[in-house]
């Protein structure tokens, strides 16, 4: 393990975006910024910045993702859960959920996975995609509701919607010694959501994620 997670290298560079006390990471959210901007530019270009209007949203994310069990609990984030992130097209979903695993890898990590490539290869392969995408890794469902409806030997399948469906038998398994984690993003609000997968669906997402959207009027970052 990694000694001292609080201080990130970025090329000849080096971060310290908290300090330790009493063997305790205490993560400072300034410092933090100043290296997610860092980092973004490293992942996504020059263009990439940390907006205003978007740091509350930002904080109640990093606060889960450096696992800081006080302050999610002060805002009603339950760390056993996962993330639904959702807000307007373009409004920088994707780029957070590639971004803020980087914070502090050795607590939070996952796979993302654009929904249409699973259903693309739903179609090409069958219900293997299911299982798989269905097992115990910890995955990041990206676009969750663009996807199209997946055509297997003729037969039509909500593939998204089984996946969560099992992952969320899964994640509910009473004797299961470690929960997976399973976050969404989306373009669509609750309504949307139930339309596209149904009431089941739905229902269950609640026990899955906590729900973090961006405000309605979100600015498209890619203009």
């Amino acid at each position: 393990m990694n000694p001292s997670p609080h201080i990130k290298t970025e090329g000849t560079s080096k971060f310290q975006i908290g300090e330790i006390r009493n063997n305790i990471i205490h993560y400072d959210f300034e410092k933090i910024k100043t290296y997610l901007n860092i980092k973004g530019h490293s992942l996504f270009g020059k263009n990439f910045k940390i907006y205003k209007e978007d740091e509350p949203l930002i904080f109640k994310l990093c606060c889960y993702f450096i696992q800081d069990h006080y302050s999610c609990a002060q805002m009603g984030i339950d760390t056993n859960k996962g993330i639904l992130l959702s807000g307007p097209v373009g409004c920088g979903k994707t780029s957070l959920m590639k971004l803020l695993p980087h914070l502090a890898p050795h607590k939070t990590n996952y796979e993302m996975v654009p929904t249409r490539n699973i259903v693309f290869n739903f179609n090409a392969i069958g219900f293997e995609v299911i299982e798989k995408y269905s097992e115990t890794k910890n995955y990041c469902f990206d676009d969750v509701g663009i996807e199209p409806i997946g055509k297997h030997f003729g037969a039509d399948c909500n593939v998204m919607g089984e996946i969560l469906l099992s992952r969320y038998d899964i994640f509910c398994h009473p004797e299961r010694s470690r929960r997976i984690i399973t976050h969404i993003t989306t373009n669509l609000n609750a309504q949307e959501l139930e339309e596209r997968y149904g009431n089941r669906v739905r229902s269950r997402m609640r026990q899955l994620f906590n729900l973090v959207a961006f405000e309605s009027n979100s600015k498209d970052k890619r203009k």
